[in-house]
C-alpha cells in the first residue's frame, strides 16, 4: 500500500486521485485510493470535516447554462461564482512550476515506499534456522546439522534438538543421529542461514522465532495502529496549522521513530519505534500529493497523478529490497530509510501553502499571492479582474459554508439502503486492504528469492495503474471492482494448488497484480456512492476501518506456521467473496452522483443486476464546456476543494455540473424524505 489513487478524464479534464492510502484529511488506496492528507480528521470534528449541503448544486440549473453562452469567467456577471480550477487555466495547467513541483514529488514517494516496506527487510528471517548447539560449532553445517538437529519433513527442525551427551558422542565419533533420541527445544540460540538473507535482521538477532515468531507481526500491526493515530493527529494538524506543516510535521516524526529504531534492543522498544513511524505512513507522501495536484490544471491531473505513483513510488519499492541486501546490516537499513525524511523540513521554502486550504480559512490574499508567484513563474499573464472576481467568490462562498455544517458520518446509518450501500463499503474496503497488505508481506512465503520476488511483485504497480487508467471509464466500477477482486483470489487459490515454487510464486505475483487494481478502484468507488454532504466523513471511516483490517494481515500471513497454503487460501477466498460483494453495490459510471441523503437512498435502485455499463448505447450529452467557463456546485467546489475531493474521483465533479432542479431542495426536506 501504497497510497494508491486514480485520476481520469472526464467532460471538465482529467481529475485526481480516489482516495487510498492513509487515514488522513482527505485520504484511499495505497498504495492504493487516497484523496486528502487530513481526511480522518473528520471523525475527530464532524462540523468541520461535514460534506457539502443541499443546496451546493444551486448554480447549475439548464437556464443558467443556455444563459451566457460560455463566457469567460473574467467577463461574466458579477453573480457568477468561479473556483480554484477556474482560474489555473489562466496562471497556466502545467507550466515551470507545476513541473517543478512534479519533481518534488519523487522524495515524498520514496518515503512512503520506504516508511511502508523496510520494517519487511528490518524483521526478515532466513526460512533456514535451526538450533545453536556450541559443542558442535567446529562441525561443518551438514555434520551439525545431521547430528543435532531431527528432520522434519524433507528439512530439519526449526525449533528442536536432540537432548544427548554431544561432547560424549563427538569422543565416541558419532556423526549421525539416531532418531529415537529425545529432543528438546531449543536451548542455546538459533542459528541463521545467511545465503537466503545475507544478514542478521532484528528478527535474528533478538531470537524472534518458533515460539516469539509473532514479535515481528505484533510489531507490523503496531505500525499500523500508529498510522491511524497519525492520520487524525496530523489531519487535525493540517486543518488547524495548514497542509505544509502537517507534511513536515508527519515525516520529521517518522524519521525520529526510524532513527530510534536502529537503538532498539527488545520487543517494546522496536515497537515503540515503529508505532511512532506509523504516524508518517500516508501522511508524509499524500498531502503533497494532494498539494502537486492541487496546483495543476485539470487536463494534467491524470498523468501527474498515475505517473507518480505509477513511477516513484513503485521505483522506490523496487529497489528497497536490493538497499536491504547491498548494506546487509538492519541498523543501516534503518538509517538509511529514515534519514531521508529529514529533508522534509525544506518544505517550506519549496513547496507552496495549499491555496485552497487558506481560502477555507478566509486567507484570500496569501492564495492570490501564490497565484501570482506561479504566474510569474510560468511567465503567464492573468487579467487583475480574474483575481478580484475570484476572491468575491471566495468570500461569497466561505459565507455559505459557515452557514451549512451540520452532518454528521451517522447520517449514513439512518435510511436503509444508504446503511446497506455504507456498510458493504466498510466490509469490500476492509477486504481488499487486507488481501492487498498479505500479498505484501507473503512474499517471503513464496519459496524463492525474497529480494527477487519482493521486486517483481513491486513492479505490477505500473502495469496494474495504467491498466485501470486506460479502462475504469470505459467499464465501470462495480463489475471491474469485482472481477479484479475474483481473480486475484482466484489466482491466489492456484498458487496454494500449484506446487511450490516459481508456478507458485507466479500465480501469487499474478495474484498481487489483481488487488493492486482494486485497491486502486476502493475510494473512489466510495466517494462516488457516498452522498456529497457526508461524502468526506465516510471515505474516512471506510479508509480507518481499511487499517483496521491491515492490522490483521501480519497475522494472516503467520498462519505459514500452521501450514504454508493458509495465507493464500485466506487471501484466495477472501478475494472472491469481496469480488462477489462488489456486484451489490450499485454502478456509478455515466450516473449523475448523490448530492443529499434522500439522493444517496435512490441511487441505483432503477439498476439491473446483470447491467454493463460498457454495453450500454450512449446517451446523447449537450457538448461540454471548457473547464474554465463551466458552471458547476461552488458550495460543493468550495469544501470539497479543502478536503480534496475535487481529486477523487471523475465523476463527482460531473455530478456537480449536472444537478438536476430537483436536487436542490434544503437540507432539512432532504433528512425528511429520508
Amino acid at each position: 500500500m501504497a497510497p494508491r489513487v486514480e485520476a481520469l478524464h472526464n467532460e471538465d479534464g482529467p481529475l485526481g486521485p480516489p482516495a487510498a492510502a492513509a487515514p488522513s484529511a482527505g485520504a484511499m488506496g495505497s498504495r492504493d485510493g487516497a484523496a486528502e492528507a487530513c481526511l480522518p480528521l473528520a471523525l475527530l470534528e464532524p462540523k468541520k470535516a461535514a460534506a457539502v449541503a443541499d443546496a451546493e448544486d444551486a448554480t447549475a440549473t439548464a437556464g443558467e447554462d443556455a444563459d451566457d453562452g460560455g463566457r469567460p469567467p473574467a467577463d461574466a456577471d458579477d453573480g457568477d461564482l468561479i473556483d480554484f480550477d477556474d482560474v489555473l487555466p489562466h496562471v497556466g495547467e502545467f507550466g515551470v512550476s507545476q513541473k517543478c513541483l512534479f519533481l518534488l514529488m519523487i522524495p515524498f514517494a520514496w518515503f512512503v515506499a520506504f516508511v511502508y516496506f523496510s520494517q519487511i527487510f528490518i524483521t526478515l528471517v532466513p526460512e533456514g534456522h535451526w538450533c545453536r548447539i556450541p559443542e558442535l560449532q567446529d562441525l561443518k553445517l551438514v555434520e551439525r546439522l545431521s547430528l543435532g538437529v531431527p528432520r522434519e519433513g524433507s528439512g530439519f527442525a526449526r525449533c528442536l534438538q536432540y537432548d544427548v551427551n554431544f561432547t560424549q558422542l563427538l569422543l565416541e565419533g558419532v556423526r549421525e543421529a539416531d532418531p529415537s533420541w529425545p529432543t528438546v527445544p531449543c536451548r542455546t540460540g538459533w542459528e541463521f542461514n545467511h545465503t537466503e538473507v545475507p544478514y542478521d535482521s532484528i528478527a535474528a538477532e533478538l531470537e524472534w522465532v518458533c515460539e516469539n515468531a509473532a514479535l515481528p507481526n505484533v510489531a507490523q500491526s503496531v505500525f499500523f495502529l500508529g498510522a491511524i493515530v497519525g492520520g487524525l493527529l496530523f489531519g487535525w494538524v493540517a486543518d488547524r496549522w495548514g497542509r505544509v506543516p502537517a507534511l513536515v510535521g508527519s515525516n520529521v516524526v517518522g524519521f525520529v521513530g526510524g532513527i530510534a529504531t536502529a537503538w532498539s534492543g527488545s520487543f517494546w522498544a522496536f515497537s515503540l519505534c515503529r508505532f511512532l513511524v506509523g504516524f508518517a505512513f500516508d501522511n508524509c507522501f499524500t498531502m503533497m500529493y494532494i498539494l502537486v495536484l492541487e496546483y495543476v490544471g485539470p487536463r494534467w491531473r491524470t498523468f501527474v497523478a498515475n505517473m507518480s505513483i505509477a513511477i516513484f513510488f513503485t521505483m522506490a519499492a523496487s529497489i528497497l529490497p536490493w538497499i536491504a541486501y547491498w548494506l546487509a546490516d538492519w541498523r543501516l537499513l534503518t538509517v538509511a530509510t529514515s534519514a531521508p525524511l529529514l529533508l522534509a523540513v525544506l518544505t517550506p521554502w519549496l513547496v507552496p501553502e495549499s491555496a485552497r486550504w487558506l481560502v477555507s480559512q478566509g486567507r484570500h490574499d496569501e492564495a492570490i499571492v501564490i497565484l501570482k508567484r506561479l504566474e510569474k513563474t510560468n511567465k503567464t499573464t492573468v487579467p487583475p479582474e480574474v483575481y478580484q472576481r475570484f476572491e468575491d467568490s471566495c468570500l461569497k462562498l466561505k459565507k455559505l459554508e459557515d452557514a451549512d455544517k451540520k452532518y454528521s458520518v451517522v447520517d449514513l446509518f439512518r435510511s436503509p439502503r444508504l446503511r446497506n450501500t455504507t456498510l458493504l463499503l466498510v466490509v469490500i474496503w476492509m477486504i481488499v486492504s487486507l488481501v492487498f497488505d498479505g500479498h505484501v508481506r507473503n512474499v517471503g512465503q513464496l519459496g524463492l528469492d525474497v529480494f527477487v520476488t519482493f521486486t517483481v511483485a513491486s513492479a505490477t504497480e505500473l502495469p496494474a495503474d495504467s491498466f485501470l487508467t486506460l479502462v475504469l471509464d470505459r467499464w465501470g466500477r462495480r463489475w471491474l471492482a469485482c472481477g479484479s477482486m475474483v481473480v486475484s483470489g482466484l489466482f491466489s487459490l492456484a498458487a496454494v494448488a500449484a506446487p511450490p515454487g516459481v508456478v507458485s510464486a507466479s500465480l501469487a505475483i499474478m495474484g498481487r497484480f489483481s488487488v493492486n487494481i482494486s485497491y486502486n478502484i476502493g475510494l473512489q468507488y466510495a466517494a462516488e456512492l457516498l452522498p456529497t454532504v457526508v461524502r468526506a466523513q465516510g471515505v474516512a471511516l471506510i479508509h480507518i476501518m481499511g487499517y483496521v483490517a491491515s492490522i490483521l494481515a501480519p497475522f494472516v500471513v503467520y498462519l505459514s506456521v500452521v501450514h504454508p497454503a493458509l495465507p493464500l487460501l485466506i487471501l484466495g477466498v477472501l478475494g472472491v467473496v469481496g469480488g462477489v460483494l462488489s456486484l451489490f453495490l450499485p454502478e456509478t459510471l455515466d450516473e449523475v452522483l448523490p448530492q443529499t441523503l434522500a439522493d444517496g437512498e435512490l441511487f441505483g435502485k432503477d439498476q439491473k443486476f446483470f447491467e454493463f455499463p460498457c454495453c450500454k448505447k450512449p446517451e446523447s450529452e449537450p457538448a461540454p464546456r471548457p473547464a474554465l467557463y463551466r458552471r458547476s456546485s461552488h458550495r460543493a467546489s468550495l469544501r470539497a476543494s479543502t478536503r480534496g475531493e475535487t481529486y477523487r474521483s471523475s465523476l463527482i465533479r460531473r455530478a456537480s455540473a449536472v444537478s438536476s432542479p430537483s436536487s436542490k431542495r434544503s437540507s432539512e426536506d432532504s433528512t425528511e424524505t429520508v
